[in-house]
């Protein structure tokens, strides 16, 4: 597509160009309403690093015989964790602009009508990474060794934002449908405490039932904790990174076009 030429994207006739840098602008108003609400901070600062200490010293030496040796299993395992959790906050926040007339006054400006939405997505990636850099900074100085290569690190982190991304689109759906912000969160925790824990995020797949462990192989948490685990240490990920994607891919395929049916139809 020839970015010179006009395009419709949700609704408002812009160039491609335009459209990009109005999402680009909204992820920017997203980022920097943290200076404006430290209490963002928290969310994306101090809940991971409680994360981390919370598995590592409470669990670490009952599952490993020390913290260290747990945190080296387990780190990834709280990464992804959190960054299924994070997704919450996705929700919230949209419902809650939704909620207070944001995006009616965003509506009404000469832009893309999907900008606000990708802006929020992308801003959200961007707290993503820094909650998982801040996490492994952490698990760092605890004792955890990356032992695998900068190209595995790349890939960890590539893969982890790309089903963030993925997931992402489950929370606009959430945030779209739900009343208010605290029936979002009761929603996703409903759904992410029992996938997360029934995964091999925390303990290996061998320990659990037999009739549990049939879930837990074809659980998409599974995958990413294997594929992100194995990435930073360097160790055989087998089809985890293939399944991670192909999770990412449906997900994509069912959320993604209902997400924006909800989202157009609340903005019009």
């Amino acid at each position: 597509m020839n970015l010179t030429e006009p395009t419709t994207l949700g609704g408002n006739r812009v160039h491609v160009g335009a459209a990009l840098r109005q999402t680009a602008t909204m992820a920017w108003r997203s980022l920097i309403s943290v200076k404006h609400n430290p209490l963002e901070l928290v969310d994306y600062s101090i809940t991971p690093i409680m994360f981390v200490f919370l598995f590592t010293y409470v669990f670490g030496g009952q599952m490993a015989g020390s913290p260290q040796d747990y945190l080296q299993y387990a780190l990834a395992g709280i990464i992804v964790q959190n960054t299924l959790f994070m997704s919450m906050y996705t929700a919230m926040s949209l419902n809650a602009d939704l909620t207070k007339g944001v995006f009616d006054r965003l509506r009404s400006l000469p832009i893309a009508r999907a900008a606000p939405l990708y802006g929020r997505i992308a801003a959200d990636l961007v707290k993503q990474l820094w909650a998982m850099l801040l996490m492994i900074g952490l698990g760092t100085l605890l004792g955890f060794t990356i032992t695998g290569s900068a190209l595995g690190f790349l890939g960890a982190t590539l893969l982890l934002l790309t089903f963030a991304a993925a997931v992402s689109w489950t929370a606009v759906l959430t945030g779209m449908l739900a009343g208010d912000a605290e029936k979002v969160q009761v929603f996703a925790f409903t759904i992410i405490f029992p996938v997360t824990f029934t995964s091999s995020a925390f303990v290996q797949v061998e320990t659990m039932p037999g009739w549990l462990q049939a879930w837990v192989e074809v659980n998409p948490v599974t995958h990413l904790s294997d594929a992100f685990r194995g990435l930073l240490l360097g160790t055989p990920v087998g089809s985890s990174v293939m399944w991670t994607l192909v999770w990412a891919a449906g997900i994509t395929a069912v959320f993604m076009p209902l997400a924006m049916r909800g989202y157009n139809s609340r903005s019009r």
